[in-house]
């Protein structure tokens, strides 16, 4: 089992926290990884694009001239695709984007995350973040103590003291234990973590 030490807000070592490798030594599966992170950003798009067919634009009931002896080409709507405010050839249709992951997928995928931090020394474990006020110029100080700029911040509860005061820096965001995904775990560069939370984390995963 990995030992990682366990930090002040002052960014002082205070102690050792032994991981489970459960949780934090798993095999790296990259392929899950990047399914993970596809399906996610496919699962957030809206796919609303929408353009009307000849079938859906409004106008264009009568033929605009006869058939034959006009010297014109023949013509049966002014709103076939050819015209101007006719509808649109194969025109884009609402459509879902999402696919999804069985559970086993998306666990085996989110420890794989877990383990690359520890695997790399960018995940940080703290034993408390607490703060008497809504600052953000207090919790941007606690982060300078850690060495850490871009991080993920994972609390073991909800905390408006810590998620507001984060919530102005660039580069930073909170979540629970509950709330973590493979996406943010790769786009933030670092995973500052309480101590509390990963004990969470290896309830819920090992």
């Amino acid at each position: 089992m990995a030992n990682v030490s366990v930090l002040n807000m002052e960014g002082k070592e205070v102690g050792t926290l032994e991981l489970n490798d459960a949780v934090f030594g798993v095999e790296v599966n990259e392929h899950l990884v990047h399914m993970a992170v596809v399906s996610q950003l496919a699962n957030n798009r809206q796919g609303t694009q929408k353009a009307k067919t000849r079938s859906e634009v409004s106008g264009g009931g009568r033929k605009p001239w006869r058939q034959k002896g006009t010297g014109h080409a023949r013509q049966g709507s002014t709103r076939a695709p050819q015209w101007a405010g006719g509808g649109v050839v194969f025109a884009p249709t609402p459509r879902d984007y999402s696919f999804k992951m069985n559970k086993k997928e998306k666990t085996a995928a989110i420890l794989s995350a877990l383990t690359s931090k520890v695997a790399d020394s960018k995940m940080v474990v703290v034993d408390e973040l607490k703060l008497d006020e809504i600052k953000t110029k207090k919790f941007a100080e606690v982060l300078g103590n850690l060495k850490v700029e871009k991080a993920l911040v994972v609390l073991s509860d909800l905390d408006n003291n810590v998620i507001l005061s984060a919530k102005n820096i660039p580069g930073v965001k909170t979540a629970q234990t509950n709330e973590i995904n493979v996406y943010d775990l790769l786009k933030y560069e670092n995973l500052v973590v309480t101590k509390d939370a990963v004990k969470k984390i290896e309830e819920v995963y090992a």
